[in-house]
């Protein structure tokens, strides 16, 4: 089983020497830097190079490439990410040591003490919605910290140490750990219970969220919907709560949304009504928009002001970012990994392709939430992609399950000829190329290891040449 963390750890006030078991990802390397320059000596392991260390081992940390108990070194402290296992060699040496074992949503707990902590939670959108408020803080002259799940690609960053009194950052509540900080101000962009490994139950998930909102000691925003509906029906006593959507009842109120390349949009905000853009595409990314300036204007902001820095918000990696275009086949990569949002990511993609398609290229992540939601990924891409090529799963932490593979996605397809299940990466870059055509899109959508097959894509479309007829 995956490592969580301990709630009923007492996080000390002196970390000491702290080292990171999987320091190579975007999140985990921010809090590492972050560390660093806390003044604190910092080193680290990942399980293979990436673009996150030079970085880090330019300021001075010690970072190796692969898992080995002798990375340890005289750490005091570790931090790890749910993403390792029990017998990860450098966890096992530090229990026996006895060392402070911090899971990495304790370490940014550490890191934003005595800080009004902004945190963004929720199934969908959160890590869009952290980008857009930090961007329009930078924009109004606010230096916050911040600590986002993707790189916010204005700041070429995903995490930095600012010098006001603000933290804002994005909240995992997969495991529970958002329920970790001093929240200020609680930010729910949606509900959707996909977590239930974790919760056990919707009851279960609904209440965490509840427990959340109840944690802000100044105000909540959050989105519109039954279960959030539900969330806040669950709080004990009156607290500020901003809502915002396109419902007739919310307080900031999205309406006339524009979807292509880029999205426009119109805000109304105590009776005030202005039009709005985002560089990004897809028109839940209006509805993240809302989300970002209702924090805005409760943290005191100007309406007017906080929805024209909006617009020099232009993404997160991993979020609908484009790779290369070859022979006129735009090729495409988006961290979607649960069916809402693979359903929100292609259908983005269909505002922007003009007459092309859109072909999707499915790595399903995690073998129990294949079991879970095939189905719904299923009906997600069957409805917003042309042609969808499932690969082989991307178990991550999870050991497999009898009988679950990529094929419960394709069996669930009502239309087989939309979907082909290639479990090959190369094999699949192949076909993909033999079919695509000038002016398709080729999305690759997972939060595993798809991002990887890109090179490979680029290359197959590079030693290809365009069908003369389409194969499918």
């Amino acid at each position: 089983m995956p490592l969580k963390p301990d709630p009923a750890l007492i996080v000390p006030d002196q970390l000491g020497k702290v080292h990171f078991i999987g320091i190579g990802g975007s999140g985990m390397s921010g809090i590492a830097h972050m560390m660093l320059d806390a003044g604190l000596d910092v080193s680290g392991s990942d399980r293979e190079e990436s673009p996150y260390l030079p970085p880090l081992r330019d300021r001075g940390a010690r970072v190796s490439v692969g898992h080995a108990a002798e990375n340890l070194g005289d750490a005091d402290t570790v931090v790890f990410t749910s993403a390792i296992w029990p017998e990860n060699p450098e966890y096992v040496l530090a229990q026996q040591r006895g060392l402070t074992l911090l899971h990495r949503s304790q370490a940014l707990d550490w890191l934003s003490r005595g800080r009004r902590v902004v945190t963004v939670a929720g199934a969908h959108g959160k890590t869009t919605t952290t980008g857009m408020i930090v961007t329009i803080l930078r924009e109004l002259g606010a230096d916050p910290s911040f600590v986002n799940g993707g790189v916010i690609q204005s700041l070429k960053s995903s995490a930095a140490t600012g010098s006001d009194g603000l933290f804002v950052l994005e909240a995992d509540e997969s495991d529970g750990s958002f329920l970790f900080y001093d929240t200020s101000v609680a930010v729910i962009t949606n509900v959707d219970p996909v977590h239930l490994d974790h919760f056990g139950s919707t009851e279960g998930y609904l209440d965490a969220f509840a427990e959340f909102a109840r944690g802000a000691s100044e105000f909540v925003v959050a989105g519109e919907g039954e279960q959030v509906d539900e969330v806040l029906a669950r709080l004990p006593e009156p607290k500020p709560v901003i809502r915002f959507g396109e419902g007739p009842d919310v307080d900031l109120r999205v309406s006339d949304i524009v979807a292509t390349d880029h999205v426009t949009f119109d805000l109304t905000w105590k009776g005030e009504t202005r039009r709005g853009r985002v560089n990004v595409v897809g028109r839940h990314s209006a509805i993240n928009a809302a989300g970002a300036v209702a924090t805005l204007v409760g943290l005191g902001y100007s309406f007017e002001l906080a929805l024209a820095a909006l617009e020099q918000f232009g993404g997160t990696k991993r979020r609908f970012e484009h790779k290369g275009t070859v022979r006129g086949v735009a090729v495409y990569d988006d961290y979607a990994h649960e069916p809402a949002e693979a359903a929100a990511a292609v259908a983005g993609a269909r505002t922007v392709v003009g007459g092309g398609r859109v072909i999707a290229i499915h790595q399903p992540h995690l073998y129990s939430r294949t079991q879970i939601f095939s189905d719904q990924f299923a009906r997600a891409y069957e409805r917003w992609a042309d042609i969808t090529i499932v690969i082989a799963v991307d178990g991550a932490r999870e050991d497999p399950i009898p009988g679950v593979s990529g094929q419960l996605v394709v069996d669930h397809f009502v239309d087989k000829g939309k979907v082909f299940l290639i479990e090959d990466w190369q094999e699949a870059a192949d076909f993909m190329a033999s079919i695509a055509r000038s002016g398709d899109i080729v999305m690759t959508l997972s939060c595993g290891t798809v991002y990887k097959i890109v090179p490979q894509l680029l290359q197959a479309l590079e030693d290809s040449v365009e069908p003369a007829s389409a194969r499918v």
